[in-house]
C-alpha cells in the first residue's frame, strides 16, 4: 500500500515543480529572443553581439552601406 502514497507524493511534487517553472518562465526559447539584441536594416536576421553582427554585414551585405552603430566595432 505504500507504492500508492509515494505514487500521490510523487504527482503532488511534479505538479509544484511544474507551477514553479511556469512561475519563473524559464522557456528557453524566450531566452535566446531575448538575446537577440541587434538586428540587420536589410534582411531583418536578429543577432546576439555587435561582433557578429559586423561579420554578417560584411559577408551578405557588402554593398550596402555600414550601418553607423557597425562602424567603431572591432571584427
Amino acid at each position: 500500500m505504500t507504492r500508492g502514497q509515494q505514487k500521490i507524493q510523487s504527482q503532488q511534487k511534479n505538479a509544484k515543480k511544474q507551477a514553479e517553472k511556469k512561475k519563473h518562465g524559464s522557456d528557453q526559447k524566450a531566452a535566446a529572443k531575448a538575446a537577440l539584441v541587434f538586428t540587420c536594416p536589410v534582411c531583418r536576421t536578429q543577432m546576439p553581439d555587435p561582433k557578429t553582427f559586423k561579420q554578417h554585414f560584411e559577408s551578405k551585405h557588402p554593398k550596402s552601406p555600414m550601418p553607423p552603430e557597425l562602424e567603431d566595432v572591432q571584427a
